[in-house]
């Protein structure tokens, strides 16, 4: 198996297919859910701008960096996308980043139990020896949901992007090692299972 074969993961609560242009529409509406592109302190494509987002993806892919993925429901519903991404294989580290998911669908299992199968396929089939996510300094809500996960903060990434709207970003980067994975896999575990 090459290093980032297109491969589906399938969860109760969610599952991840390959991204491909026949999920436009679906994640065009997902996208209204929330208005998400609206948000200043991320990166999330417009409804009218998900087919050049897609390319873009796709195109990443076919270059050996990216591996994207739509998010379906537990019903089956395109609900967002997710990718491995800056994937490093000589070196087998990637990071797990340009996430997002319809707000309905926002704080539930959903999340933890997409993170739970890619960090699963990440350290227990590509041999992976650190995961990376990456989010702006002042996203908390993202912050927040990568420390629920047990990855550690690394650092800070100072004036590392410039935004749409000009602004600056700084990046929090965070990360789980190879040693750690027993550990974060069984408190995503407990945490799927945790009555709601």
């Amino acid at each position: 198996m090459a290093f980032l074969d297109p491969v589906v993961l399938k969860g109760q609560h969610a599952s991840l297919v390959p991204l491909s242009l026949s999920h436009l529409e679906d994640l065009s509406q997902a996208v209204r859910d929330g208005e998400l592109w609206k948000l200043w302190y991320t990166t999330i494509p417009s409804a009218e701008g998900m087919k050049t987002e897609i390319q873009r993806r796709l195109g990443l892919q076919t270059k050996g960096v990216m591996l994207p993925f739509t998010v379906l429901d537990e019903a089956g519903q395109v609900s967002g996308m997710t990718t491995y991404m800056n994937v490093d294989a000589p070196n087998r580290r990637l990071e797990i980043g340009s996430t997002w998911y319809r707000k309905s669908l926002q704080g539930t299992r959903l999340n933890t139990e997409c993170k739970l199968m890619l960090l699963a396929h990440a350290f227990e089939k590509l041999d992976c020896v650190a995961v990376e996510f990456r989010t702006h300094i002042l996203n908390t809500q993202s912050r927040r949901a990568i420390e629920r996960l047990g990855a550690k903060f690394d650092g800070l990434l100072r004036n590392h992007m410039i935004m749409a709207n000009g602004t600056i970003r700084d990046t929090a980067v965070y990360s789980i090692i190879a040693g750690e994975w027993p550990m974060v896999k069984s408190h995503l575990t407990w945490q799927l299972a945790k009555p709601r």
